[in-house]
């Protein structure tokens, strides 16, 4: 059976002729091979000499004489240097086997098979670096046949798979992956082959042979063809990148570990709410960290105890029944119905075993994991429950400042990777995170609370009472999460039934801010008892607000010189030091005294927001008052004006809060607040809800401070009010005067002790005091005398001796009045008494021990 050599056959790489000698020792057959070899035709050839045709000069002679012996019948194999016919022709060395030969005649003749030795030598270096590629790659080589079978592997894949390189020879794919990742190869391989498209990084998961450890290889194939060009198999090219699969496994939980840190910054511990907190908490975990999740928090911490809640050592707060109380104060779940059957952490899992409900309160049995975790501080592993649904889960202890707050419980499900070592320090941070988020709200809670019971205390309680005024106020902080602010606002009840309304703003924010705010106001109160006039009340709060802003509470001491003397700060140190101090104490406040017998107004400005009134049928404006210098600067004096108002107007005073923002300017802030302000057709206390809701006050930026007052003057029928002439019988007409009108105003019981007080006081007046005296009784919700003299001598109640005949008079009227006092007035002084009115109940009388302590 004949059959044509394909071409690319190895004849064609090795370059193969032939050609005999005849007995004359000329060529005497020549093949197409040698024609194409040594580049000369069969007609060129036949009947030459080859030594001369071929060889070197210098080499014939020994040539002719191999001739000769090959003729002679002998056999000869060597490397032969011929030249090419022609002149610039390549010169080469031939390998020629020379055999002997008969001709038909029985002559001696020679068969020459000539092979081109430069072609051998291209074959052999082609063999050895092929084989050195394929032997020594340190990546598995193999290659299959085009029915998928193993032909060739080389020695790593063979180490990879058991066993030597050739006995892989007739494998396939079947016997080194498992069924699924062999069916995937296999239609690669088909692919690879029909299509001759290579496959890069294929990647492949199985394990070796006597192993159970997964192991994952990249493989990449391509088609491998003959000369001719005809597929001949698939290559593969495999590369063990189970190391890299795990670095970048790794790598990959690595990065979402930071991703969720920082999501855990930005989410966790935006509220001081210590269940919101929680819940943030979860938020983050959930899915990104595990399946389900839960949060359980002391119930101590929750209720406010003083005690830390969970400190770990010792574990004075358990009982032998389990853990301290918890309360379920948050879970979450990425998984339809999964919390109904997620582990509670209560030890051995079973069908008892369920978790709290959210907001119970519960204990963990003492060995559990979850009250172990909770005494160790440590993190502990929970068993998965008995119907195969949790598969694992962390106990993680929620510690803050080296105590433990709560416990947070991670849960992973079935057919989810089970958590590692990175996963239990992740679950680690973000429990801690959370936990000093929540130690935080704690402390914050306590010192909110403090912080409240002192700005609370500070505020005048429900809605003020003055007499002539109706009165409503608001308090908003600037701050809602701390609600404590420097802004306040009070009313002080003064003799002669008059009102001081006071607003002030502390500059600053927060519970130094309130401090200072409440000396502040204990300052006013103290300095509006004493009388004086609002001008006077600035300047000496003036003088008390620079005492406050320095650590001595006074003046500022200055170096000291001389050897051997106490060494002093220097004025510039204390400067320094005392620098935050004195912004804190700087404010703003608006006094303001009102009289209900006259409606009239006086006001002191240091630097605050002037008032505003609302006169019936008028619009809205703002008084003018000079606004002076902010407490704590110093060294300029108040100006006061007084108004007139009046009857159903309507005063408000506030702080800047109201009016102005970072978004509005002051003068639209007051021309705002002038288009809101109505007059007597709406109820106070809607009218300041009207005042809040209406205005841009961009609440949050600043605290607000808001009083209303509605002008009631006291009516003519309240008053009584009388001069007297400076001479004896006026003590008996002041008697007269208030019988008659304390009976007119159905006083029967008060006469009495009414003439008494007042023969008492008009007596002093003509005695010590100068000028004509002016008597005034007024009747509110107490009964108020005053008598008025040009006098500048202030009364002062003393002991009077035994051998004494007066000098009782103020000791008499301090026993049987409610209260009295004295004050300066701008053309002399006022001395007053107030007695409650009568209730129906008799008076009280005097007690002995009372009497006997006038004498």
């Amino acid at each position: 059976m004949w059959q044509n050599s394909p071409p690319g056959s190895i004849y064609d790489y090795i370059r193969v002729a032939s050609f005999s000698i005849g007995p004359d020792g000329l060529i005497e057959q020549w093949s197409s091979r040698a024609a194409a070899l040594f580049g000369m035709a069969s007609t060129e050839a036949i009947g030459r000499d080859p030594v001369e045709a071929f060889m070197p000069a210098e080499l014939r002679s020994d040539g002719h004489r191999r001739v000769g012996e090959i003729l002679d019948g002998k056999e000869w194999t060597g490397l032969v240097p011929f030249r090419m016919p022609g002149e610039g022709g390549a010169h080469g060395v031939a390998e020629v086997y020379v055999m002997p030969s008969l001709t038909g005649q029985g002559e001696r003749a020679a068969l020459c098979i000539v092979v081109d030795v430069r072609a051998l030598r291209r074959i052999e270096t082609d063999l050895a670096a092929s084989q050195a590629i394929f032997g020594q790659s340190p990546f598995g080589f193999v290659l299959f046949g085009t029915d998928f079978a193993v032909v060739r592997a080389n020695q790593r894949f063979a180490t990879v798979f058991g066993g030597a390189a050739e006995d892989h020879r007739g494998r396939t794919v079947d016997d080194y992956l498992p069924r699924a990742e062999a069916d995937r190869l296999s239609a690669t391989l088909k692919r690879v082959l029909e299509t001759g498209e290579s496959v890069t990084d294929l990647q492949l998961v199985g394990t070796a042979p006597g192993t159970t450890e997964r192991r994952h290889w990249s493989m990449n194939l391509y088609r491998v063809h003959s000369g001719a060009g005809r597929p001949v198999g698939i290559a593969g090219l495999a590369t063990d990148v189970t190391r890299r699969h795990i670095a970048a496994r790794e790598a990959a939980s690595a990065r979402r570990n930071l991703a969720l840190l920082n999501e855990a910054s930005a989410r966790i511990g935006n509220s001081l709410d210590l269940e919101t907190t929680a819940r943030e908490l979860l938020d983050v975990a959930v899915p990104g960290f595990c399946d389900l999740a839960s949060v359980d928090l002391y119930q101590g911490l929750l209720t406010g105890e003083e005690a830390a809640p969970g400190s770990w050592a010792p574990a004075h707060r358990e009982s032998a029944g389990g853990s301290a109380e918890l309360r379920r104060v948050a879970h979450a779940s990425a998984v339809a119905d999964a919390l109904p059957t997620a582990v509670a952490g209560s030890g051995a899992p079973g069908p008892d075993d369920v978790p709290p409900a959210l907001g119970s309160v519960h204990r963990f049995p003492f060995g559990s994991p979850c009250a172990v975790a909770l005494r160790s501080g440590r993190v502990e592993d929970v068993p998965g429950d008995e119907m195969g649904f949790v598969q694992s889960t962390l106990a993680v202890p929620m510690v803050a400042h080296d105590t433990v707050v709560g416990l947070v419980q991670f849960s992973r499900t079935k057919g989810s990777e089970p958590f590692g070592e990175r996963d239990r320090a992740l679950a680690t941070e973000l429990a801690a995170r959370a936990a000093v988020c929540i130690d935080n709200g704690r402390l914050y809670r306590r010192e909110h609370e403090r912080a409240l019971i002192l700005q609370r205390s500070l505020l005048p309680p429900g809605d003020p009472e003055a007499a002539g005024l109706d009165i409503a106020c608001r308090y908003l902080p600037g701050n809602t999460a701390t609600e404590v602010g420097g802004d306040w606002f009070d009313v002080i009840e003064l003799p002669g039934h008059r009102t001081a309304l006071v607003v002030g703003d502390v500059m600053g924010r927060g519970l130094r801010a309130a401090v200072a705010m409440g000396e502040l106001r204990t300052a006013v109160r103290t300095l509006a008892l004493l009388d004086l006039e609002p001008a006077e009340v600035l300047s000496a709060l003036d003088e008390v607000a620079r005492g406050l802003g320095s650590p001595g509470g006074g003046e500022r001491s200055e170096g000291l010189g001389g050897s051997g003397g106490a060494q002093w700060p220097s004025r510039a140190a204390q400067k320094s030091r005392e620098a935050d101090l004195s912004e804190v104490y700087l404010a703003t406040c608006v006094y303001a005294v009102y009289d209900p017998v006259t409606r009239r107004c006086t006001f002191a400005n240091a630097g605050h927001m002037p008032p505003a009134v609302v006169e019936p049928g008028r619009p809205a404006r703002l008084i003018d008052v000079p606004p002076g210098m902010p407490l704590g600067v110093g060294g300029e004096p108040f100006e006061e004006v007084e108004v007139e108002l009046a009857e159903n107007a309507l005063l408000t005073l506030y702080t800047d809060g109201l009016v102005e923002s970072r978004d509005q300017p002051l003068d639209e802030g007051l021309q705002a607040l002038r288009s809101v302000l109505t007059g007597p057709q709406m109820e106070l206390e809607d009218a300041c809800d009207f005042v809040l809701s209406t205005l841009d006050t961009r609440h949050g930026e600043d605290d607000i401070a808001l009083l209303m007052a509605r002008i009631q003057g006291l009516p003519a029928e309240a008053v009584g009010d009388w001069t007297l002439p400076r001479e004896p019988r006026s003590v008996g007409r002041a008697r007269e005067l208030a019988r008659t009108r304390l009976l007119a105003w159905d006083l029967d019981d008060l006469v009495d002790t009414t003439e008494l007080l007042v023969s008492e006081l008009v007596t002093n007046a003509l005695r010590y005091g100068e000028g004509e005296i002016r008597l005034r009784l007024l009747r509110d919700r107490t009964l108020v005398c005053e008598v008025w003299d040009a006098g500048l001598v202030q009364p002062r109640r003393r002991r009077a001796r035994d051998t004494d005949e007066g000098g009782r008079g103020l000791q008499l009227v301090g026993l049987l009045s409610a209260a009295w006092g004295s004050r300066r007035t701008p053309r002399g002084k006022t001395v007053w008494f107030e007695l409650a009115l009568p209730d129906g109940e008799p008076a009280a009388e005097l007690s002995v021990e009372q009497l006997l302590s006038m004498y």
